[in-house]
This record gives structure tokens, sequence and C-alpha cells, in this order.
């Protein structure tokens, strides 16, 4: 239900009618409703930079302990030990230093002829097609590969495993992600890889996980247990693969509507960086993030109880003009000093190098090899889920 000027404002994460352009009703809650209530799933929402900025480091009070999607708030599921996206600290810090080591930006920065390999890998057979579908060619593929090689996964297996990820997280429209039997947690599709690695160690994350000692939250020296690990390289396999598969979906469609600014970074190559942290302001592939609130909490004079469940719209803070002139102009200029897009503070996101780094490699070997494309709107199509926003196909036509 899609709400006019003349009537409340009104916002619905689960309502598709919302995901095709959300940015009206976004600029409405920031003006109207910075403090938003929805009755009918029972849940607040802030839309403003400043609230984003401030609350989601604050842990304390609102809390990823129950987990960072509505529907996991509000289910009231058990979040496994060693889900590090559903933690705090003092555990949140001790787990996510194991990784800390792993998604160093001289580390990412190692694999970038990797990455650029793989890129090339599955953009070189569509030289010369006049169309194809960007995200089953390359957003799909492409994450799936660096992923695949991050944690040692056989080439042969990587596909069915993105697959089985995809299908836990899509929802049907104005449906919520299936929660039965924990089937987003679950991370036993790895547990025959992981069992594998345990006696075959390489030089790949699965390995670091399983051998790497350190001192928990007892003071006990030890390594990961089993079930640890398969949370670890859960969360790392569907977050890389997901999100960044839908940040080179909006690569595309912005793009394609942006031609002369795609022309500018096919002839000054130098200008990609810049113009991918304005892709990730413009269109952030995770829109909003959920938290438990902890205690009383007093936003925009209204007191939202303890026990809520709150969601950040980070979407909509990375279009607030009271941080970013001209918010909804694409600049490829833009200096972005602070964006939310990947989360702030203890929760950061550990992959956003990465994330950035197969953006700007998918980007510059794009260009060098269609330098002009449009959309075929008529068949793209766009998802939202309870966790990311993007295009399920967007087919390119060249040239």
């Amino acid at each position: 239900m899609m709400t006019t000027d003349d009537e409340p404002v009104y916002w619905d994460p689960y309502d598709p009618a919302f995901a095709v352009d959300p940015y009206p009703i976004y600029r409405r809650l920031r003006e109207e409703a910075p403090l938003y209530y929805n009755e009918k799933y029972d849940f607040y929402a802030v839309s403003r930079f400043a609230d984003c900025e401030q609350g989601l480091p604050d842990w304390r009070r609102f809390s990823s302990a129950r987990g960072g999607i509505l529907e996991l708030i509000k289910s009231g599921l058990e979040i496994p030990p060693g889900t590090l996206i559903f933690e705090d600290p003092p555990i949140h810090d001790i787990h996510r230093r194991l990784l800390v080591r792993v998604f160093t930006p001289r580390r990412i920065a190692s694999i970038e002829d990797k990455v650029r390999d793989y890129c090339r890998l599955v953009l070189d057979p569509l030289v010369g097609e006049r169309r194809f579908d960007l995200i089953k060619e390359v957003g799909a593929e492409m994450p799936m590969r660096v992923i695949g090689m991050l944690l040692g996964i056989p080439e042969s297996d990587q596909a069915a495993l993105r697959d089985q990820f995809d299908d836990r997280l899509r929802t049907e429209d104005g449906g919520q992600m299936d929660l039965s039997e924990g089937a987003i947690l679950s991370g036993e599709v790895f547990g025959e890889y992981i069992d594998w690695r345990r006696d075959h160690p390489s030089n790949d994350l699965m390995t670091d996980l399983l051998t790497t000692e350190f001192t928990d939250e007892n003071g006990a020296t030890r390594t990961l247990t089993r079930d640890e690990v398969l949370g670890y390289v859960t969360v790392v396999a569907s977050a890389g693969n997901e999100t960044t598969g839908r940040l080179i979906g909006w690569i595309g469609s912005l793009l394609a509507r942006q031609p002369e600014a795609r022309r500018e970074l096919a002839a000054d190559p130098s200008l990609i960086p810049d113009a991918i942290e304005e892709i990730l302001r413009m269109e952030p592939p995770a829109p909003f993030m959920a938290r438990h609130v902890t205690e009383d909490v007093v936003l925009h004079d209204t007191t939202v109880p303890a026990g809520s469940a709150l969601i950040f719209l980070v979407a909509s803070a990375n279009r607030d003009d009271r941080r970013y002139p001209d918010p909804d102009r694409f600049d490829i200029r833009r200096r972005i000093s602070q964006q939310v897009s990947f989360g702030f503070g203890a929760h950061y996101c550990l992959g956003a190098a990465l994330a950035r780094l197969e953006g700007r490699v998918a980007l510059e070997e794009m260009l060098t090899r269609f330098p002009d494309w449009d959309v075929d709107w008529a068949d793209a199509k766009l998802a939202q889920t309870s966790t990311v926003r993007g295009w399920e196909t967007l087919p390119l036509t060249i040239g």
C-alpha cells in the first residue's frame, strides 16, 4: 500500500511496491516521522543520517544479539554461538578479531590480481554479445568465485552452495524470510568441507578458522569449535555473495541511467573508486538494519520501549540533505567522508574492503570491454528481501 502526500506516511518493509523507488517515502519519513512506528508489524524505524550514525554504534541500547533482521528479532529464535554479526561486545570483539586479520586492507589488496582474473573469466566470453544478463553472468558468478577462493571451496561446488544461500534469503512478494528450523542460520552445508579441511590444511580462511588459537570470554586459550567455524563460514559466504552481487547490479543500472558519468569513468579510471562510493551511497545493497532495543530510549520526544525492534534505514540516511548536499543527484566526484552503507561502529562490515575491491575491479573491466551499455528495463526485475535490495535480472544491451 503506497501513500499520497495527503495521507499519513506509511512504510512496509515487506510490500514490494516500496522496493521499486523507496526514496520519496524515505524523504517523507525523514521530514514527517523521523521516528516511525509500524503498528502492523510492531517495529520502530529511524531514517535520518544523524540517528543512524549515533544509534548503530550504540550496541548497549540497540543490540544485535537477537539478530539484525526484523523477522529474527520478532521471532525470539535462539542465535547459535559464533554468529558474529548477531553478537554484542565483549564476545563480539573476541570473535571479530579472528576475522579482522583475514580482511585487513593489505590482505584484500593482495588478492586483487586473483579477483581481476575471476572478473575477466566471466566477462571475456561475453565480448561480442549484444545482450546479456549482468546478474546471471557477473553478479552471481564473480563474488561466488572470490568467496570460494577465500574459503577453499572447490569450484565445482561453489554454484550449488551459492544457490542454497540465495534460496534462504529470498522472500515472496509481501512475505517474510523462512525461519523454520533456523534455516537462515544453519551452516551445515559447509560441514563436509570443514571436516575435510581439518585433516587437509591449506592457505585459506577455513584453515585459519580451524587452527588459530584465541582467548575466549572465559579466559581459556583454544581454537573454535566445529559449530563456531560453521557460523563464521556461513556469515562470510552468505554476506559476501549476496551483497557484492547486488552492488554489481547497481553499478550496471545506475551507469545505464547516467551515460555521461559512464563516459567520464571510461576516459578517466582514476574516478572509479569515488564512483563506487557514490553508487554505494545512492543504492546500498543492504538498505536497512534491525536492532533489539534493550532499554527505554527517547528518540524525537517519544519513548521507544525496551523490548522493541528498531530499524535503521541506512538507505534513507544516505539521501539525507542534512548530511549530503543535493542528495538525490548522482555525482561521481562527490567526496564522501562517511556513509552508513556498511553499518557503523562495532558491526561495521568486515567485508567492506573486499566489496569495494570487487566493485572497482568489475567496473574497470566492464568499461574496458563495454564502454557503452543500456538496460532492457522491460525485462529487468528488481527484488527486495529482509536483508538486501537489488536486481534479480538486469539485461544489458551493448553498444
